[in-house]
């Protein structure tokens, strides 16, 4: 007779919590709607920000998206859905507001940080008198935000960071 020994404990990682029919119907009709059950976040959020830093990589190259993303307007996590055709938008906004208050303060700190840099870049760029200049503020913005939002992923996915073992174990 063998013995295998149990994979050890991450403690970074949370403890699967025993699951009861009901909690199982529940995690399928959030997985059924890209709704992450273990963190009752949807990534269709951060759809948002990628919209604005679609914008920005644009500005070197074309100076009048400049213009475009001027008027790209922050919207937190429930405006964002409410505004929405996502089909499961109010579920979405039932899970965040039932989702665990730390991920929840982790992920609306990072999506607060994500948008006071793009709404200050954006005052910034209104002020900006040449193209270059605004190209420049594009550039950075892009450098700053998009770790934000790769770091935005990985707490919907129930992890620190958006890496692949994270992602496929939230499935």
């Amino acid at each position: 007779m063998t013995l295998t020994a149990s994979p050890p404990a991450r403690p970074d990682r949370p403890t699967p919590r025993p699951t009861s029919p009901g909690a199982e119907a529940r995690a399928g009709e959030l997985r059924a709607a890209n709704i992450n059950p273990r963190t009752g976040l949807a990534a269709d959020y951060l759809n948002h920000f990628n919209e604005a830093i679609m914008l920005l990589e644009m500005v070197p190259d074309m100076p009048e998206c400049a213009q475009a993303f001027l008027t790209w307007c922050p919207l937190s996590y429930c405006e964002h859905f409410m505004a929405s055709n996502f089909k499961a938008r109010d579920l979405a906004i039932e899970a965040y507001e039932q989702a665990d208050t730390a991920i929840r303060a982790e992920f609306d700190n990072i999506t607060s940080s994500m948008t006071s840099i793009l709404t200050t870049v954006g005052k910034a760029m209104r002020e900006a008198q040449q193209d270059k200049t605004r190209a420049t503020l594009a550039g950075q913005a892009i450098g700053w935000v998009k770790p934000l939002v790769a770091t935005a992923g990985g707490i919907i996915n129930g992890g620190r960071e958006a890496d692949v073992e994270t992602i496929m174990g939230s499935r």
